[in-house]
């Protein structure tokens, strides 16, 4: 003998149903937050040369903006392969995907694509149930890399020659990217 509701339904169907529209429920608030993230064209970026910006725009990649600031971030420049070089990083999204671009010399020729990830990866609830992307990259030199290996161990770093990229997933964890003999490598970051 099944146990009816109220409503004539089976009790177990019911169990289910509520427990699937609740998981839907959250599921459509992550998709909602990823989508709303707001992902900036490359022109917003006045520091930004123009023929990474064009490069940009024609690729369709945007510039995602995490919540933690409204000044728009995730371009950086920094000497990442070799000290006197100037280098540039941007953190592009694509469908919902983000990686880095690494102009090297600032050339739209020679470009390296790293740490792809999708964007929803990087979304955390960050105060009163708000829902906001977390990923952020920024320039670091020596004395970071070396005081993150001092404080958190984790891979020795090589001679340190030139600076690093810091990859974070703010409040939670970062890895810094460390462009050595052809490779990056991942090196501390924040734990």
């Amino acid at each position: 003998m099944r146990t009816l509701t109220a409503a004539g339904f089976p009790m177990k169907l019911l169990i289910v149903l509520f427990f699937s529209l609740t998981a839907l429920g959250n599921q459509d608030k992550w998709a909602v937050a990823d989508s709303a993230t707001l992902r900036l064209p490359a022109t917003a970026f006045s520091q930004l040369p123009k023929n990474i910006a064009r490069y940009l725009q024609a690729a369709g990649r945007k510039i995602p903006q995490s919540y933690i600031s409204s000044d728009p971030h995730n371009v950086i420049k920094g000497e990442f392969a070799k000290r006197g070089q100037t280098d540039w990083a941007v953190l592009c999204s694509r469908k919902a995907e983000s990686s880095m671009l690494i102009f090297w010399g600032g050339s739209t020729k020679s470009v390296s694509d790293i740490a792809r990830a999708r964007d929803r990866l990087f979304l955390q609830t960050v105060n009163e149930g708000r829902i906001g992307f977390s990923r952020n990259i920024q320039s670091v030199g020596r004395d970071y890399i070396l005081s993150h290996y001092k404080a958190y161990g984790g891979p020795k770093p090589p001679s340190l020659t030139h600076q690093g990229i810091d990859d974070g997933y703010l409040e939670k964890a970062s890895v810094v990217l460390y462009y050595y003999r052809g490779r990056w490598l991942k090196l501390q970051g924040a734990d």
